[in-house]
């Protein structure tokens, strides 16, 4: 035996099979209903599964000053060595979790989006940062798992309008598979999913991507409207948040304005494929890339939000209000996430002063980040960065 295969099987050794095994399962929709019907909570909410990945850190209560306060550990960043810990925030970070409390129990902060302001060097961008990593450590574990689907075709597939399908194509917003069950049908099916106890209450989804939508429609025609035949071409996967492969984790930064263009939000059109599917309307030739397709399902983050072009902040709105985004030459679809955004003093005053932005100032929850850092806090000079 080599040298070269002896390290070889040393490093293999060290690799975990069985969380290999588990975060990348894959199964029929029959196999994902029967998920769904032991544990329906893998079908919650972005902002429901935010909460709870602060939740599941821990928290404890102290008085200061006559009032009682929670410290959420989660912010502490202790499984970092607390490289990212924020101190001296309890307070603004208490009003942050309540406003996660209240989207995921659907008391409308779900349709806001979260601002979070303050002098250089609050700890605004790791906030921000400390949401990002955890939502992607938390999709590793049991209580944080999410899945997805692919449409699956082992052989050629003509479709009604004479073209055709192989291999596999993946939801583009990776979407939650109950997505697919016809919405006229869904309430009645999902009510025998629901656990009897009322502990928890599967969500309502919305309607497929045009993508989804348009394959889903060909196939049910090609069918004469047998949904199981339609179905059995799913198959479900666990998927893991990674910001570094745009699952499920988005962040945007403005440029200057002259650059700036909302396909970066909402996907373009992929003008090679026009040639191969005959219009630049047809769904399979779009590029549904943008940081809120990506993002779908997880969070969002927009750095300097308020330095965004007036055109950038109306789909900001649409985004947070309706719960929607407008790709070029679709209908509006619908997308669940986290919308978080930050930005320093001068452009939040400015915001406050300007009577065009009436409409944003109307649908944030602002929250106000004042006190220092942990290193600022141990007396140490400040080294976080301008945005921090």
């Amino acid at each position: 035996m080599s040298g070269s295969s002896q390290w070889t099987q040393k490093l293999s050794a060290l690799q975990n099979k069985k969380e290999y095994a588990e975060l990348h399962w894959e199964g029929s929709f029959d196999d994902y209903l029967e998920l769904v019907r032991k544990n329906p909570r893998v079908t919650r909410t972005a902002y429901q599964r935010v909460y709870d990945m602060i939740l599941s850190h821990g928290r404890s209560e102290y008085i200061d000053n006559k009032k009682k306060l929670t410290r959420y550990h989660f912010f502490s960043d202790e499984r970092h060595g607390g490289a990212d810990a924020v101190f001296g925030l309890d307070v603004p970070l208490m009003k942050l979790v309540n406003v996660f409390k209240a989207a995921a129990h659907g008391y409308g902060a779900e349709k806001r989006v979260i601002l979070l302001h303050g002098p250089v060097g609050s700890s605004k961008s790791t906030i921000a940062r400390l949401l990002k990593r955890g939502l992607e450590e938390y999709s590793r574990t049991p209580d944080g798992a999410v899945y997805t689907y692919q449409w699956v075709f082992d052989e050629k597939v003509t479709l009604p309008d004479g073209s055709t399908l192989q291999g596999r194509i993946k939801s583009p917003l990776n979407e939650e598979p109950l997505k697919l069950i016809p919405t006229e049908l869904r309430k009645q099916f999902i009510a025998e999913l629901q656990p009897g106890d009322g502990s928890f209450t599967i969500p309502e989804f919305g309607e497929l991507n045009p993508h989804c939508r348009f394959v889903f429609r060909q196939l049910a025609q090609k069918y004469d409207g047998d949904i199981g035949k339609v179905l059995s071409h799913i198959r479900v996967q666990r998927m893991v948040f990674s910001e570094k492969d745009r699952v499920g984790i988005g962040t945007f930064q403005p440029k200057d304005e002259k650059n700036q263009d909302s396909t970066e939000l909402t996907g373009d059109v992929n003008y090679r494929k026009i040639a191969e599917y005959g219009s630049d309307s047809d769904p399979r030739a779009f590029n549904f890339d943008g940081e809120f397709n990506i993002a779908n399902r997880g969070i969002v983050e927009f750095i300097e939000v308020l330095k965004l072009d007036v055109a950038f902040l109306y789909d900001l709105l649409g985004a947070s209000q309706e719960r929607k985004i407008k790709p070029k030459k679709f209908a509006q679809t619908d997308i669940d996430e986290v919308i978080l955004g930050h930005t320093n003093e001068p452009e939040y005053n400015r915001l406050q002063s300007n009577e065009l932005m009436e409409a944003f100032r109307d649908r944030y929850e602002e929250l106000a980040r004042s006190a220092r850092s942990r290193k600022e806090n141990e007396g140490l000079e400040d080294t976080d960065t301008p945005d921090a």
